[in-house]
């Protein structure tokens, strides 16, 4: 007989297109997130969730709850707040990052008063935060096509991304070009989060990337192994937030966030590389 954490899966359709699309997307997202946690750069994808969220309005305007209009809204939108930063930073001397923080916060007003202007409340919620009847076999196809298209370039790219989290120096001197590899990094992050928003919303879509990917580091000391360790952690975080989701009745986004939380403080307790047990452990031992 079935427990209770698998029977919703195997008897709503809805409920295993969610789980097909939030797996996917639990083995693209976290290495990105990795890669980001090295670099420093752990809040950028917030930054990005948030100045997605002006396509994602003007999408729902133009075409409703579709998804291809939702994510190429989305695409157009986070592209354009990255790019629009380094153009502002380069033309005006400052620092990229305050570009960033000054367009997302007038990127997130902007995306919150147009649904608010055009949608229901129940419709405003939906997009922020998701919802697993979003997951059509649309959203279903750009989660696949996402996962397949990450793993495809960070197998190009992963040695100059290494390179540039750990010696940028050395990788511009044997002609790495850092900065070609950055951009692609950046197109695959907006597009992770792209496809992330139709189960879990625009400003809890980051939470699938980041969270499994900082709880990974207490787990392994090496690149290949934090990478492992983030997407068997986002997988779990998936499988138990669809579960408490259907449960609990609550949206699908923060549950699995909820979930992931739980699995970053477990990590953060019990973890082998630098958790608080460990580190006790080893105090007592030569104390």
């Amino acid at each position: 007989m079935p427990d209770l954490a698998s029977m919703p899966f195997i008897e709503f359709g809805f409920l295993r297109r969610a789980l097909v699309g939030g797996l996917a997307l639990a083995l693209s997202a976290p290495p990105l997130g990795v890669f980001l946690m090295l670099r420093r750069m752990s809040l950028t994808a917030d930054v990005l969730a948030h100045g997605m969220l002006p396509g994602v309005a003007l999408g729902f305007i133009l075409a409703g709850l579709s998804v291809p209009a939702l994510a190429a809204g989305g695409m157009a939108a986070g592209l354009l707040v990255v790019l629009g930063a380094g153009a502002l930073s380069r033309a005006t001397g400052g620092r990229e990052d305050a570009s960033l923080t000054a367009l997302y916060l007038v990127a997130l007003a902007a995306g919150v008063a147009l649904l608010s202007w055009r949608g229901s409340a129940v419709e405003l919620t939906q997009v922020l935060f998701g919802s697993v009847l979003g997951v059509d076999d649309a959203a279903l196809l750009l989660m696949a096509g996402t996962a397949s298209l990450t793993w495809l370039f960070l197998a190009l790219a992963w040695r100059p991304l290494v390179l540039e989290c750990f010696d940028p120096a050395f990788g511009q001197a044997v002609g790495a070009r850092g900065s070609a590899w950055h951009l692609g990094f950046l197109a695959m992050l907006v597009l992770n989060l792209v496809a992330a928003f139709a189960a879990m919303g625009t400003l809890m879509a980051v939470g699938v990337m980041m969270l499994p990917a900082i709880a990974a580091r207490h787990w392994a000391m090496n690149v290949g192994g934090i990478v492992y360790a983030a997407c068997a952690i986002a997988v779990l975080a998936v499988l138990a937030g669809l579960a408490i989701s259907f449960w609990a009745d609550m949206p699908a986004g923060p549950a699995i966030v909820l979930a992931a939380g739980g699995l970053w403080a477990t990590s953060m307790l019990a973890g082998p590389v630098d958790g608080l047990w460990a580190r006790w452990r080893r105090r007592h031992l030569t104390g």
